[in-house]
């Protein structure tokens, strides 16, 4: 699955520069750090999230895609405090879907929806040259998270806590050389007459 045209025809419009990473099929940024060997600090990981309004706002409920670094996990309570909103939780496929996107594979491409904000985690801005996600599993676009900021409108906050991730499985060292004890000399030399016959 491709980054969709759609997206590209965005960013071409928008003037971004970005390079397209072909990858085998991943289902998380984890994945994806661990596939191409980057960094988990220069990938952002993006989730969707319900907010809830004040009823005195013009609002009632409202999305905005969340983008952290693949080390971090989204604080549904700081995005909460920072939208001064009642309530934020993640949405689940089904919202997605139903507001255009593919389920399962999010994008920070949001001025490509309607109703949709994106808020970019403030320690993702020391990432000059990202990856990012497209709604596609077997394609990412690598581009510098300032453009991603300017060409989506993006609000910044720190809306992101590192997240404990799991230890990458120790190299297995190659056995060792077993080196072949003789009982005596005599067998040691009747050894080397063999090899060099």
């Amino acid at each position: 699955m491709s980054v969709p045209k759609q997206v590209i025809a965005h960013l071409n419009k928008n003037k971004v520069k970005f390079e397209v990473v072909p990858h085998k099929t991943v289902y998380t940024a984890y994945d994806l750090a661990q596939t191409l060997g980057e960094e988990l600090g220069n990938i952002a990981k993006t989730l969707l999230v319900k907010v809830e309004l004040p009823k005195v706002s013009k609002g009632g409920k409202r999305y905005y895609v969340v983008a952290v670094p693949a080390s971090y996990r989204v604080d549904l309570k700081a995005v909460q405090k920072y939208l001064k909103s009642v309530k934020a939780v993640l949405a689940d496929e089904k919202e997605m879907v139903k507001l255009g996107m593919k389920a399962g594979a999010g994008t920070p491409f949001v001025s490509m929806y309607k109703d949709v904000g994106l808020i970019v985690d403030k320690s993702l801005e020391k990432a000059t040259k990202g990856l990012v996600r497209a709604e596609s599993l077997t394609e990412s676009l690598r581009m510098k998270i300032k453009d991603l900021i300017k060409s989506e409108d993006a609000l910044v906050a720190k809306v992101g806590s590192k997240a404990k991730m799991p230890k990458a499985p120790k190299a297995k060292k190659p056995p060792k050389k077993s080196k072949r004890k003789f009982a005596t000399k005599a067998a040691f030399k009747k050894s080397l007459a063999k090899k060099r016959k």
